[in-house]
């Protein structure tokens, strides 16, 4: 039987126990028997004294891929056993395999009855040797256990397995692979970092992260054919970080030779190499358009003091490095020369070149701590040629950064809709912008006009490009939840959208001689793809499709989309998911899961909360999009400013009871919520106005809205857009009303605080004063922190547990089984 006819007996392979009895393995995988012949003895011991064995026999490696190209389904007699005939030479080996899925955490035994020789794996790692049980500790999630032996000749054998788990463990065994989507598939595997198309159209460049388990990562380049998605060349070393060239369609890259940093150029099909410079200074830089110079950004150390003792100048010089600065240079690649194109107090950065590389575009902000938005931004254009400069805005605020035009005379300016004195604005009277609502500007460099270019588009601005091929500038934007693509025309101000296959694009990059575009991204129930699309046809076609791996074997729940109208007769949308095999008979506990904030909580498969794991546990998950984010329109997200929490925790609340009474496979009783950061602080405020909830956790959440505004490294930045021209002093109810701190009495939902040691966006103060006075209170609380993590937990093992705590800290309120949680953090007496 072929391994694919094996995947057809999925229904009968199933064996469920609903208590801690013994259970019986009644169905295997087999394959084999494999020839393993005894070496010639040259001595009768070994380097380290020790006689041969038939263990040594065991221990030839052999690949476990066997039993999914020549395995065939065995099963076990009455009595449980499966008997292997015996070899006919004179010792072979034998792999059984099975998996099994456990409901919850559970810990028991497994034994192994049957041939003395055996070697006992579990998920690929050698548990046990010998005939003997092993103690077994299962996770909610799919293991395959396989069983490798050593036969003899005329010695059939017979082998028994069976499991004995504690905790009412609902355990599934199966012949086949298919599985719950797990944290494994989250953090391990081939991920897309960047992708990149040549000037010609013709390559495409992608850069890749692959993760082992464990935590070993590999990075690496591939040269793509754009047409046909055939890898022409891979790239390691130095030069898997090369980019192309401007106009060449050549890659280049730094390697450390014999007289320094040389700079390097490859053909992508050919690979050739040619040096193009020696000896380039350190720091980082961008070729011209021309190809003949290079900009260097280079930093140049601030005043030092005191490692012990420091003067603080101002909030942001708490930061490592912020005295530190930042200046233009020019290199020439014909002379070697070094001309240094800034100096000063404040850093200069490139914002862009003109096309025929005489221009430069460079900006340079200042702090402006006495008006909000606390810094101000000048932007300038200088000839390269004479180095003569002209100030294009002077301390302009809510301005981020400029391009130039193909032809050089207009600008494309990004910033917030506050920018050129609100002409981009459209919001309701009484509101302030939020800041963090991109919007784009045209700047007429002859005339000095400005022109609003997306004031009527919903969508918030993350990247614009202006592409010269064709004139116009390509966006990548939030529209609600999903990140999508869209074409402008600047002189007619029309936007159209781009029909792309993925939900959320996470990068693209345009062709400058060709209408090709790259991109990547994912989706609500895949991983990530690569595409090449034609601007003209406005056709993809898929180039790299990361997600057919990382999800073999993998079985989704269904996803849904569910909107509400709230009392104020907002449209607030929402999605769901559903576990595998969901029964809408069955009553299942809900977690709701929310940002809260300007970011809305995207269509994502892979995130810090990836919402199909949790479905994968059995959770129905509901993702809802609260007022203040962007990507529903500025007067949409201008509701984040000021509030802190007003309005966003009641439609979270209204969506939460409106979705339960839609829905009756919902456990009223049993409703979760969480949140990060600002969805952190979302997650105390909402339990100070309500009990629906039966468990909570915020992770690195604000529960003092002053000690955040003062303390964080961007507290007060934050609060610029959070809190405009609010302080402490001027706005004394809502830094108290709306910090949950002041209201921890009222709190009665078991809340589980998660912060990184070493948080500088949100300090771990701010989980600890609220847990201390969730326990003066005498409520249900725990904490965990995380020692060395900052706002994101991002190493390998560190973040396994801290998923694993916020899984069983729901498994102990919300499914009523502690097992998981005492096991991670034993019950102690102090």
């Amino acid at each position: 039987m072929t391994r694919k006819s094996i995947l057809t007996f999925l229904a009968a392979s199933l064996f469920i126990s609903l208590f801690a009895d013994e259970i019986t393995i009644r169905e295997y995988i087999y394959a084999g028997p494999y020839e393993v012949k005894k070496p010639f003895l040259i001595d009768s011991v070994n380097v380290n004294s020790k006689k041969f064995t038939e263990q040594e026999l065991l221990e030839t490696p052999l690949s476990f891929c066997n039993l999914e190209t020549h395995g065939q389904t065995l099963q076990a007699s009455s009595s449980g056993e499966i008997l292997l005939s015996a070899p006919e030479t004179d010792y072979a080996l034998n792999l059984l395999s099975f998996y099994v899925h456990s409901d919850r955490y559970t810990e028991g035994e497994l034994s192994v009855k049957g041939p003395e020789q055996i070697e006992i794996y579990v998920n690929g790692r050698l548990e046990k040797t010998g005939n003997q049980k092993i103690s077994l500790t299962l996770e909610p999630k799919s293991y395959q256990v396989t069983i490798k032996s050593l036969a003899r000749k005329n010695h059939p054998d017979t082998i028994r397995v069976a499991m004995d788990m504690k905790y009412g463990a609902v355990l599934t065994t199966s012949t086949s692979p298919k599985r719950p989507y797990m944290l494994d598939d989250v953090t391990d595997g081939k991920r897309i970092q960047s992708a990149s198309i040549s000037p010609d159209g013709k390559y495409i460049s992608v850069q890749f992260a692959e993760t082992f388990p464990g935590g070993d990562k590999h990075n690496y380049s591939q040269i793509l054919d754009r047409n046909t998605g055939h890898v022409l060349s891979e790239l390691e070393g130095d030069a898997k970080g090369a980019r192309w060239m401007p106009k060449s369609s050549r890659l280049y890259y730094t390697k450390r030779g014999m007289k320094g940093r040389d700079l390097i150029t490859i053909d992508p099909v050919t690979r050739s190499e040619k040096t193009l410079a020696y000896n380039l200074p350190e720091g980082s830089f961008r070729v011209s358009p021309t190809e003949d110079y290079l900009l260097f950004t280079i930093q140049e150390k601030g005043p030092a003091e005191r490692k012990d003792i420091q003067e603080v100048l101002v909030p942001d010089d708490r930061q490592p490095n912020w005295r530190n600065r930042m200046f233009i240079h020019k290199y020439d690649l014909s002379t070697g020369m070094l001309q240094r194109l800034t100096y000063g107090y404040h850093s200069a950065f490139v914002n862009d070149i003109s096309q025929d590389g005489r221009y430069l575009l460079f900006s340079s902000s200042e702090p402006f701590l006495t008006e909000r938005p606390f810094r101000r931004l000048s932007l300038y254009q200088m000839d390269l040629q004479t180095l003569q400069t002209d100030t294009i805005l002077a301390q302009a605020k809510f301005v981020n950064r400029a391009l130039f035009s193909p032809d050089g005379k207009q600008l494309l300016i990004s910033g917030s809709g506050d920018a050129f004195d609100g002409i981009g604005l459209r919001i309701n009277e009484g509101q302030t912008s939020n800041t963090s609502d991109g919007q784009l500007f045209l700047y007429n460099l002859a005339d000095r006009q400005v022109i609003p270019l997306t004031t009527e588009f919903n969508p918030s601005v993350d990247r614009a490009v202006w592409n010269k091929q064709d004139n116009r500038i390509y966006i990548a934007a939030k529209d609600r939840d999903y990140v999508r693509l869209y074409s402008l025309q600047p002189e007619k101000g029309t936007i159209h959208s781009i029909p792309v296959q993925e939900e959320i694009v996470s990068g693209f990059d345009l062709a400058t001689t060709a209408p090709e575009m790259v991109y990547y991204g994912l989706s609500i129930s895949n991983s990530e793809r690569l595409y090449g699309l034609n601007l003209k046809k406005e056709t993809s076609t898929c180039l790299a499709d990361l997600s057919k791996e990382i999800l073999t074997d993998v079985q989704l729940g269904d996803t849904r989309d569910w909107n509400f109208v709230s009392e104020a007769g907002d449209t607030i949308y929402g999605r769901y998911y559903l576990p595998p095999h969901f029964d809408p008979a069955k009553k299942y506990p809900l977690i709701v899961n929310y940002y809260g904030g300007t970011t809305p909580t995207a269509r994502v498969l892979e995130s810090r909360y990836p919402s199909h794991v949790y479905a994968g546990m059995g959770f129905v998950v509901y993702i809802v999009q609260p007022s203040g984010a962007t990507g529903f329109g500025q007067e949409f997200s201008a509701r984040h400013v000021n509030a802190w929490g007003k309005q966003t925790a009641e439609e979270i609340i209204e969506g939460t009871l409106q979705f339960c009474e839609a829905h009756s496979f919902i456990n009223k009783e049993k409703i979760g919520c969480m949140g990060a950061s600002y969805g952190g602080f979302m997650t105390m405020y909402l339990q100070t106005k309500t009990d629906i909830f039966a468990a909570a956790m915020s992770h690195a959440g604000i529960s003092d809205i002053i000690s955040y505004w003062g303390e964080g490294y961007w507290g007060y930045s934050y609060s610029a857009l959070a809190s405009a021209d609010s302080y402490p002093w001027n706005a004394r109810d809502m830094y108290t009303l709306q910090s949950p701190l002041f209201s921890a009495d009222k709190i009665n939902t078991p809340i589980l605080f998660l912060h990184g040691e070493a948080d500088t966006n949100v300090p771990v103060g701010e989980s600890i004063q609220m847990f201390t006075a969730l326990k003066l209170l005498g409520k249900p609380t725990a904490f965990v922190k995380v020692k060395g993590e900052d706002h994101h937990i991002l190493d390998y093992d560190k973040r396994i547990r801290w998923n694993n705590t916020i899984y069983a800290w729901f498994y102990k309120w919300l499914k009523d089984q502690p097992e998981w949680w005492d096991a991670l953090y034993p019950p102690k007496t102090l």
